[in-house]
């Protein structure tokens, strides 16, 4: 594990949470592929039009990490302020995410990528 894909996990959250589309492009990937149960889209136009039409924040937990792996437990808060569990799974290279996978929950991102407890970051 290293220490700066998690911060660079971190810092991407950041960034949408603050609707800071510039600094959450410059962390990912020209090429970054976003997506989750219903689809996927890929590149910089998709993730700016999703970062913008988003109506939530996403509150990281416990985070996970193994070999550019990085899943984030998350709390999911609406506009409206009713929140929920979720989870997301990114791929990290060179300190650029390269992927974002939402999951409706945190097992389902573990079982997705095959990280256990032993990649939890304590």
């Amino acid at each position: 594990m290293t220490t700066s894909e998690m911060a660079t996990v971190l810092a991407w959250h950041d960034a949408l949470n603050a609707g800071d589309v510039d600094t959450l492009l410059s962390l990912s990937s020209d090429d970054i592929e976003i997506g989750d149960p219903h689809g996927a889209a890929q590149g910089h136009q998709a993730l700016r039009d999703w970062a913008e039409k988003l109506d939530y924040k996403l509150e990281p937990g416990r985070v996970y990490v193994h070999d550019g792996v990085v899943v984030v437990e998350q709390r999911v808060v609406s506009v409206t302020g009713e929140a929920g569990p979720g989870a997301s799974a990114f791929r990290v290279v060179h300190d650029h995410v390269t992927s974002m996978f939402r999951h409706d929950d945190l097992d389902a991102a573990l079982a997705a990528t095959e990280l256990t407890d032993e990649d939890l970051v304590s």
